[in-house]
């Protein structure tokens, strides 16, 4: 979102409250509305076939920290389709991607006839990086790494959670997990993979104060009746929420077409990238429109939005401002950003000039910048590919490293 161009939203509370304007010198703040955000779960057909993406990632990384790779996924009954570009060991063969995407499956729970991971076909249609490409992103001479494809990418933070994270999407993803870990741990065994979760927030005075309504989806088994998965997701739901946070049960859907049975690639169709909003704010926030899944970190889809994830979040955990948005641009092959964009939406502490100029100090927003700052070139991937690539907490092994808020000193610092 540059300057020039603003969002606006109608944001309907009875009547129309107010108008949000971001991006101009004007703002009209809403107070009190609602805001609605959806997550899915690891066995929703487009996230299996994110996490197949990122699990090849991770098997090239695994083996060459410099490796390239862009490879998508496509999934439906008893198939698996992967295409793409790599550079990288050639010993990983096609059989090795084969086997990582049967592997991932049967990680995730698909055990049913239509989504076997041990009967499934899997064809690959994988090959070599483009040299043209190859050329222009490579560090060559006296040429740093370019940029592996032009773009916009917009990072956001806000105090809204402790994971200085929106609330609708975190408590959205927290559902989804609790139900994950009751399945995978044998506590509710008739649960399926598949699942959807939406939670609707009252705002007052421009904070969350309790949900207004939420609604579960999830693949159950078929002897359990609406009423009796709607008592088994209740407890979880209530578990994962403030205190005080739960709807009316009027406004609690569990399954309200009445039956989930059939669920996963056997239901719907899935593919690589078509969850961005529930991978990134749960459109709370801007999204410069690039997926994340199936790309090496030299992409800087990926890449630089983690960096401006990582940013905001530090602005934000500085207490330069409450909210903060920022985003990044790129050409391919070009290896400084175009353009540095801030925008603290009316909560800024400094002149949104002046964090620009701090952060842009604290980080070389060069690709390699990003990628050796924040340890990018790991084996990190997969475990980002469900529920959510931001809001989580750094792994001890470097995984989510953007997460962390190890500037926000810095920035203190330099004001």
């Amino acid at each position: 979102m540059g300057k020039h161009c603003k969002r606006v939203f109608i944001i309907i509370f009875g009547k129309i409250s107010n108008c949000l304007i971001f991006g101009g010198a004007s703002r009209l703040v809403a107070k009190n509305y609602l805001f609605t955000s959806e997550s899915v779960s690891e066995g929703h057909p487009d996230k299996v076939c994110d996490q197949i993406s990122d699990s090849i990632v991770d098997l090239y990384l695994s083996a060459d920290s410099l490796s390239r790779v862009a490879v998508e996924t496509l999934c439906t009954t008893n198939k698996v389709v992967l295409a793409g570009e790599v550079r990288g060991p050639k010993e990983i063969s096609h059989a090795a991607l084969e086997q990582t995407a049967r592997d991932c499956v049967k990680k995730i729970g698909y055990e049913q006839a239509g989504f076997h991971w041990e009967t499934l076909d899997v064809s690959v249609y994988v090959h070599s990086q483009s040299t043209d490409i190859a050329q222009g992103v490579d560090a060559s001479g006296g040429k740093d790494e370019g940029a592996g494809d032009q773009g916009i990418m917009f990072g956001y933070a806000c105090n809204e959670t402790e994971a200085l994270m929106p609330a609708p999407i975190f408590y959205s993803h927290a559902i989804l997990e609790r139900l994950s870990k009751a399945r995978h741990s044998g506590e509710e065994v008739g649960l399926g993979p598949d699942s959807k979760s939406q939670i609707t927030l009252a705002y007052e005075n421009g904070k969350p104060v309790r949900a207004h309504s939420i609604v579960v989806s999830t693949q159950h088994a078929a002897d359990l009746g609406q009423e009796d998965v709607r008592e088994i997701v209740r407890p979880y739901v209530a578990e994962v929420l403030p205190d005080g946070w739960m709807c009316d049960d009027s406004e609690f859907y569990v399954n309200p077409t009445g039956r989930f049975v059939i669920g996963g690639p056997d239901g719907d169709a899935g593919l690589t990238g078509r969850k961005i909003i529930v991978d990134t704010y749960g459109g709370a926030a801007c999204h410069g429109g690039g997926a994340f899944s199936g790309k090496d970190p030299s992409k800087v889809d990926r890449s630089a939005a983690y960096a401006a994830r990582y940013l905001a979040k530090n602005v934000v955990a500085a207490k330069l401002a409450d909210r903060c948005s920022i985003q990044l641009s790129y050409a391919i092959g070009v290896s400084k950003p175009l353009s540095v964009y801030v925008d603290c939406h009316g909560t800024g502490k400094q002149d949104e000039e002046k964090i620009s100029s701090l952060i842009q100090e604290a980080l070389d927003l060069s690709p390699r910048g990003i990628r050796e700052h924040l340890n990018l070139s790991q084996p990190i991937y997969a475990r980002t590919a469900a529920y959510g690539h931001f809001g989580r907490p750094v792994d001890s092994d470097g995984g989510f490293s953007w997460e962390s808020t190890d500037l926000a000193d810095l920035l203190k610092g330099l004001v």
